[in-house]
């Protein structure tokens, strides 16, 4: 099998070559050559030791020397060479305590962590594939070199990259290393949560996020997201839906574009459900209040798993208001104050968010529902062509031209300007300069 090797990478090689070592370009980047997809990076394993490397190229810095680690810097791109290694015990589920350099290639790739991820190519030996992983490119499947138990137990991340992996490449996950997944889920209790978060999010953004179901039937997500196991255990009798709260949000999510902030979204905004659910004496079931339970508690997730502040913001604003479209009149002024009260900012994501989520749903009243979503999504794009005023910034007057005419300022210049936009919302003719600004002056401050 040939590899098409970039240039910068086949010069490392054979300047290692030809001091008298072994180098091979290895794990991901020759997966994904294989995959015909473009690695994000080129790393480069050498039977000779760092400070060996070192002595050869003109432009080096210690990666992690202490592991085997240097970063060899050509032009402006960096290539990390790492002497064949043998991992000593891990202490924590994570991190080995030791490393010890070999002059072996295979107990280098022994101790990766999925066969896929085990190989090794250089243009003159080819393809070194001693674990299988090429077959298992072939029968896509995602399978532990080795003892899967060994494999996890060196480093409990592994089962959510097993799974994130399997996400990314729809794969299937081998049936040994399942079963591994399920006994040892708990080592991931031991493991940080932006560890986790990175796996996680990699997985929501993946070609198939519906693998989240994966990590939950594995008993994965009890252990960094017990939430996400209420919702795919509470039942929604309802004539709107036909699954349960957690199967509806992974449709929802799956029906969304690649975009951070919406698929996170997506799978959160009923999460509030399963501590809100009712039953009436008919046997339906209701859910009061769940967008506003369900922002806090999305709010709660995120900071657990540390995503930042942005983050979370954006994706509270629409688990608070994805119903909020339900039951608006198809009218002009309606739709001001709903972007209003959203942003206008989030709105055409919140319209895409809309659909997803009808079509999440059951069949009851589908078209309508979609009819009346595509009424408002017209409606708003007026609004914008208009130039109509929504939020304060869009008012023909500022604080500051108030402080011209003689307010003073203070909280009572910022209520005077809200009550302006809330006449203007009403009619936007009143947007006024010379109206807003006499308007303003029988206000008082």
């Amino acid at each position: 099998m040939k590899i098409n090797l970039p240039e910068n990478v086949k010069f490392i090689i054979h300047t290692l070559e030809e001091a008298g070592f072994e180098a091979y370009a290895v794990g991901g980047c020759v997966r994904d050559s294989i995959l015909g997809r473009k690695p994000n990076d080129w790393d480069i394993t050498t039977s000779a030791l760092p400070l060996e490397t070192k002595a050869l190229f003109k432009r080096t810095f210690d990666t992690g020397i202490k592991h085997g680690t240097v970063s060899v810097l050509i032009n402006k791109d960096i290539y990390e060479v790492t002497t064949y290694r043998v991992d000593g015990e891990y202490e924590d589920l994570r991190h080995p305590k030791d490393v010890t350099f070999t002059s072996n290639l295979k107990e280098d790739l022994m101790r990766r962590d999925f066969t896929v991820n085990a190989m090794a190519y250089n243009d003159t030996t080819g393809l070194v594939d001693l674990y299988g992983g090429l077959d298992d490119i072939k029968k896509r499947m995602i399978r532990c070199v080795g003892n899967p138990y060994d494999r996890f137990n060196e480093d409990a991340l592994r089962i959510l990259r097993a799974i994130r992996f399997a996400a990314q490449l729809d794969y299937d996950i081998e049936e040994d290393t399942k079963t591994a997944i399920k006994d040892l889920r708990n080592n991931l209790s031991k493991i940080s949560a932006e560890r986790i978060r990175v796996e996680f999010l990699k997985m929501v953004m993946s070609d198939n996020p519906g693998f989240i179901r994966e990590a939950y039937e594995l008993g994965v997500t009890q252990v960094f997201m017990p939430e996400l196991d209420e919702m795919m255990e509470c039942c929604q009798n309802n004539k709107n839906h036909a699954f349960t709260v957690g199967e509806h949000c992974i449709r929802v999510m799956e029906n969304l574009p690649k975009d951070k902030v919406l698929r996170l979204a997506g799978l959160f905004h009923d999460i509030g459900k399963p501590r809100v659910r009712t039953t009436d004496d008919k046997g339906i079931d209701h859910f009061k209040m769940h967008p506003c339970v369900g922002a806090d508690m999305t709010r709660d997730i995120l900071s657990r798993l540390k995503f930042d502040n942005d983050t979370k913001d954006k994706v509270c604003v629409y688990v608070r208001n994805h119903d909020c479209q339900i039951g608006v009149t198809e009218d002009e002024k309606a739709v001001r104050r709903i972007m209003n009260k959203v942003g206008p900012e989030f709105f055409p994501g919140l319209f895409e968010f809309a659909v997803s989520d009808v079509l999440a749903q059951s069949e009851f009243n589908r078209e309508e529902k979609l009819a009346h979503i595509d009424k408002l999504i017209k409606i708003s794009c007026k609004i914008k062509e208009k130039k109509q005023a929504v939020v304060l910034k869009d008012l023909c007057i500022s604080g500051r031209d108030l402080i011209n005419e003689g307010f003073e300022a203070g909280p009572g210049l910022g209520k005077v300007l809200c009550e302006l936009l809330e006449e203007v919302i009403d009619d936007p003719s009143k947007n006024d300069r010379e109206y807003l600004l006499n308007r303003a002056k029988t206000m008082g401050v």
